[in-house]
């Protein structure tokens, strides 16, 4: 008798990101380890969308318009508890990447998205922390 194995179901996530380039290309990157449930542009989409679809974790950008990728994530921890959320920002300001740590597990700068998301986020679903390298401190 022939058994077949069951496939291990990927992580899933939501995307904000409000430069569609950037969030093109970035899905592209993550479609390949990650299913990506929605790509959103800004954060009270992001709240509209995790808390419809529950992905594993959320990948977003801190400015975007209207409620920043910050608020939203805030705001994503009241609401579902333990989800990871990892930023990926052209800030590289120490104040704002502080603050984003305390609600998010993960942050990359935008110049090592190819380099880094596909790590922090797998860090993140582990539980552990990711900062870029790249990241002032």
């Amino acid at each position: 008798m022939d058994a077949t194995l069951p496939t291990a179901r990927r992580p899933s996530l939501v995307l904000a990101e409000d430069h569609p380039q950037m969030a093109r290309e970035i899905a592209r990157l993550l479609d390949e380890d990650f299913d990506v449930l929605a790509a959103v542009t800004d954060g009270a989409s992001l709240l509209t969308y995790a808390m419809r679809l529950r992905p594993d974790i959320v990948v977003t950008d801190i400015g975007m318009p209207g409620m920043d990728g910050i608020d939203a994530a805030e705001r994503l921890a009241r609401a579902l508890p333990g989800l990871p959320v990892v930023f990926v920002s052209i800030h590289n300001d120490p104040e704002i990447i502080r603050r984003a740590l305390t609600v998010g597990r993960g942050f990359v700068v935008k110049t090592a998205v190819g380099d880094e998301l596909v790590d922090a986020i797998h860090a993140a679903l582990r539980g552990e922390s990711f900062i870029s390298p790249r990241t002032p401190r």
